[in-house]
């Protein structure tokens, strides 16, 4: 059974940084296609960013070049760094854990609120 655990999110100025954390507890996590997800509150769940276990990404055009996601494979855990933050950037952040070879096995964490004020 996968577990993932999010954590970073934080209150943060327009223009600031954070970054996001995810755990990965359980095994083979080089099988799962990592991603990022956010979701404001009466609103569907989107697409921020997502990285395969080869490394290849993909990424939201509203956050291309502002946003990079990575993964660390001995650690098990996968990144979020968000920079040039904006107010829109605000939303609660969910990490996302899908199988490469079984899609129906996709897994989610408790999500982590991310604020974007002055």
């Amino acid at each position: 059974q996968v577990q993932l655990v999010e954590s970073g999110g934080d209150l943060v100025q327009p223009g600031g940084s954070l970054r996001l954390t995810c755990v990965f507890s359980g095994s083979m996590f080089s099988l799962y296609k990592m991603g990022w997800y956010r979701q404001v509150l009466g609103k569907q769940r989107e697409l921020v960013a997502t990285i395969t276990s080869g490394g290849s990404t993909n990424y939201a055009d509203s956050v291309k070049g502002r946003f990079t996601i990575s993964r660390d494979s001995a650690k098990k855990m996968v990144y979020l760094q968000m920079n040039s933050l904006k107010p829109e950037d605000t939303a609660v952040y969910y990490c996302n854990a899908n199988h490469q070879l079984a899609p129906s096995q996709a897994y989610w964490g408790q999500g982590t609120q991310v604020t974007v004020s002055s």
